[in-house]
C-alpha cells in the first residue's frame, strides 16, 4: 500500500467546498437518457459530450475529481489529449467505475448483489498506468416491508470490502458506494432503518478486511422518504434523519462523505446538502457531493446533441456545480435559482 499516493488523492478529493462529479454512466444508461433528448448515442457523441463536462470553464473551482467509464478512460479529446490527460490539466483527479455492474441473488426476492471481483487488482493496475487515482464500486438496496434481506446485505457488504482493499493496495482510492434505491413508497423512518443496518454492516465488512477508513470515500444515500411515498420530507428532517444516522454507522475517521443524488431533483439534492450543514456545522465529516444527473440535468438537455449549445451548456453545467459547492459550505439559498437562471 503506497500511503503517500493515497494521502495526496484523498487530500485532493476532500477539499472543502469541492465535489465529485460521476460521469460514468454506462453505455446503456446514457444511451437511455440521450434518447430521451433525441440525442444519437455513439461513441462519438458520448465523448463530444464528456469533453464538454470536462472542458466547462472553471470546473476546478467546484470539482475535484471525475469518476469515468471505461469507454471515456480509453477516449481521447478532439486535439488528442487522452480525456484523463485533459483532466489533471484542469486540476481535476480521473477516477474510473470498476464494477461489472448488478446480477439477481439466487433465492431473494430478485435482489441486486455486485460483480466485478474477478480479476479487479490487473484491472485497477491497468487503469492507473492510464491516470486513474480513484475508483468506484457501487452497491444497491431496495426497500419493501420485506427487503433488503440480511443476505443481501451481507454479501454487497463483502463485495464492497474486498473491492475497496483491492484498490488500496495497488494505491488507488476507493468510493464505497452503498445506494438506497429512492423507488417505492416508504416512509423517512423506514429509510433510516434501513440506511444504518446497512452502514453498520458495510463498516463491519470494511473493518474484517483492515481497510483504512482514512484513505477512502462514503457514496451514500440521503435518507430519505420514497418517490412515491405521500408524506414528503423537508430538506431539514432529510438532514436530521441522515446525520442521526451518521453518527451511529460511520466513523470518525472517515475523511469525506460525498452524497449521491439517487433520482432527486437537482435543486432538491442541493438543499438537503446545505441543510446538514446550515443545521450541523461541526460535524467529523467533510461533507459534499457525487452527483451524475443532479449535476449534469439541466447541461445535458441544453446541449441536445448540438454543437451550438456547447457555451450554453457548459454554462449550465458550472451554474450547477457553483450552487453545490456552496450547499457543501452552507451558504446555498433557494433564491439563488432565479438569480443564476437570469445572470
Amino acid at each position: 500500500m503506497n500511503v503517500t499516493e493515497l494521502e495526496q488523492t484523498m487530500k485532493q478529493l476532500g477539499a472543502t467546498g469541492k465535489g465529485i462529479l460521476a460521469a460514468d454512466e454506462s453505455v446503456a444508461t446514457i444511451t437511455k437518457r440521450f434518447t430521451a433528448l433525441n440525442i444519437q448515442s455513439t461513441e462519438d457523441t458520448r465523448r463530444d459530450y464528456r469533453e464538454l463536462l470536462i472542458a466547462t470553464p472553471g470546473l476546478s473551482d467546484y470539482i475535484a475529481g471525475v469518476i469515468l467509464f471505461e469507454e471515456t478512460l480509453n477516449q481521447k479529446a478532439h486535439d488528442g489529449t487522452p480525456i484523463p490527460e485533459l483532466l489533471k490539466k484542469v486540476g481535476i483527479l480521473p477516477g474510473i467505475k470498476v464494477d461489472k455492474g448488478l446480477i439477481i441473488m439466487t433465492n431473494t426476492q430478485d435482489e441486486q448483489i455486485t460483480q466485478g471481483l474477478d480479476g479487479l487488482a490487473e484491472r485497477l493496475t491497468e487503469y492507473k498506468t492510464k491516470g486513474a487515482r480513484f475508483a468506484k464500486w457501487r452497491a444497491v438496496y431496495a426497500i419493501s416491508n420485506k427487503t433488503p434481506s440480511k443476505m443481501v446485505i451481507k454479501e454487497n457488504a463483502h463485495g464492497l470490502a474486498r473491492y475497496a482493499a483491492i484498490c488500496q493496495s495497488v494505491g488507488i482510492v476507493p468510493i464505497v458506494e452503498p445506494e438506497i434505491l429512492l423507488d417505492g413508497d416508504h416512509t423517512l423512518e423506514r429509510c433510516a432503518e434501513v440506511s444504518e443496518n446497512v452502514l453498520h454492516a458495510v463498516f463491519n465488512a470494511l473493518y474484517k478486511n483492515k481497510v483504512k477508513l482514512e484513505y477512502m470515500i462514503l457514496k451514500p444515500s440521503m435518507v430519505i422518504n420514497g418517490s412515491k411515498c405521500t408524506t414528503k420530507a423537508t430538506p431539514e428532517e432529510v438532514a436530521k434523519a441522515t446525520i442521526t444516522v451518521f453518527r451511529r454507522t460511520v466513523p470518525a475517521a472517515v475523511p469525506t462523505i460525498n452524497f449521491l443524488s439517487g433520482g432527486q431533483s437537482s435543486e432538491q439534492a442541493t438543499a438537503n446538502l446545505n441543510a446538514m450543514h446550515t443545521l450541523y456545522p461541526n460535524l467529523p465529516w467533510n461533507l459534499s457531493y457525487s452527483y451524475a444527473r443532479a449535476l449534469q440535468d439541466y447541461c445535458m438537455k441544453t446541449w441536445a446533441g448540438n454543437p451550438k449549445n456547447v457555451a450554453a451548456a457548459q454554462k449550465a453545467m458550472a451554474v450547477r456545480a457553483k450552487l453545490n459547492s456552496l450547499a457543501a459550505t452552507g451558504k446555498y439559498k433557494p433564491t439563488m435559482e432565479k438569480e443564476t437562471s437570469t445572470a
